[in-house]
């Protein structure tokens, strides 16, 4: 398994495998989200390939106050790996190398089983509210 910057090309591959794992919603554009990501901090969106399929995705960023990880998916086949544990490493690591000192990242209630994921990886649920304003409509 490889570990690289998304590329352009890696667009349709991306969606299939947001899609595969239920990450897209219909107010959301996976293309635009796609579009908006490599406009800002490229570098922070990732995919893990493995004989030239596309089995892995992140989108990181930082704002000089707190890195994000958005957008983690892994092949349902490949899930249980350890492909999405060097993915969020890697993520890691480089918001590390900006000078990140805290990484957020969000967690649809749906998808509680996620969160065994992200606890085995150090990472713990805050008492928080999620606050969000749509300013651009995907359509």
């Amino acid at each position: 398994m490889q570990i690289r910057v998304f590329d352009q090309a890696d667009s349709s591959a991306v969606i299939a495998l947001w899609r595969a794992c239920g990450l897209t919603r219909p107010w959301n554009s996976p293309s635009r989200d796609i579009a908006r990501k490599i406009a800002e901090q490229p570098d922070l969106f990732l995919v893990a390939e493995m004989d030239g399929q596309v089995i892995g995705a992140v989108m990181g960023g930082y704002d000089g106050h707190r890195g994000s990880i958005n957008y983690l998916a892994v092949a349902p086949e490949h899930q249980g790996t350890g492909v999405g544990r060097a993915l969020v490493e890697r993520v890691e690591d480089l918001l590390r190398q900006r000078g990140c000192p805290k990484i957020n990242l969000q967690v649809r209630l749906g998808n509680g089983d996620v969160g065994d994921f992200y606890r085995a990886l150090g990472y713990e649920p805050f008492q928080v509210i999620d606050f969000g304003k749509r300013l651009i409509p995907d359509d």
